[in-house]
């Protein structure tokens, strides 16, 4: 069994170099405002064309897509809330868990996730962080080595760390 190596860096996903880049999505997979806004802005339409023909998926779920202009070579659509806007603990968990397997499916080594459903969702960042967190940790990868917690703020990046050095396996 393998484990899974855990950064956090405060940073814009869009610049990320890891094999892939979560996009925090809604259900639908159309990509508006947020870190899906970002993504499009810097990888192009074709990301978000790619994504909605594979869309709706039930929220928790996640599908991947390529990257368009950006450095990774996909985009994992994690589906954190559905049209309502609003994500939970289950959704969190579940969306990160897809992700995650969809990038084993992938073989990705690596894997940058934001902060899912803290944005739109306004889902607090140090519980999201307790559970995505968790999540990669009780994860068992076949392929994926490394997480960057890729962070817009300060906030968001001292609560992922803390959240890093607490949570143990």
């Amino acid at each position: 069994m393998s484990v899974i190596k855990i950064e956090v860096m405060k940073g814009d996903i869009t610049e990320s170099t890891c094999d892939a880049v979560v996009n925090a999505a809604n259900n639908y997979l159309w990509m508006g405002a947020g870190v899906a806004g970002a993504i499009k802005r810097k990888g192009g339409q074709v990301i978000e064309d790619e994504a909605v023909a594979k869309g709706p998926i039930d929220p928790g779920e996640a599908v991947a897509t390529t990257a368009g202009a950006l450095g990774a070579k996909y985009v994992i659509h994690a589906a954190g809330m559905g049209q309502d806007l609003r994500t939970s603990e289950e959704l969190i968990r579940k969306s990160t868990e897809s992700s995650l397997r969809v990038a084993d499916e992938l073989k990705l080594k690596s894997v940058a996730f934001p902060a899912i459903g803290t944005g739109v969702g306004g889902f607090d960042a140090a519980e999201c962080a307790r559970i995505m967190i968790g999540a990669v940790r009780d994860f068992e990868p076949e392929s994926v080595e490394t997480v960057v917690f890729s962070l817009f703020d300060e906030p968001a990046r001292d609560a992922f760390e803390k959240a890093a050095t607490e949570i143990t396996r």
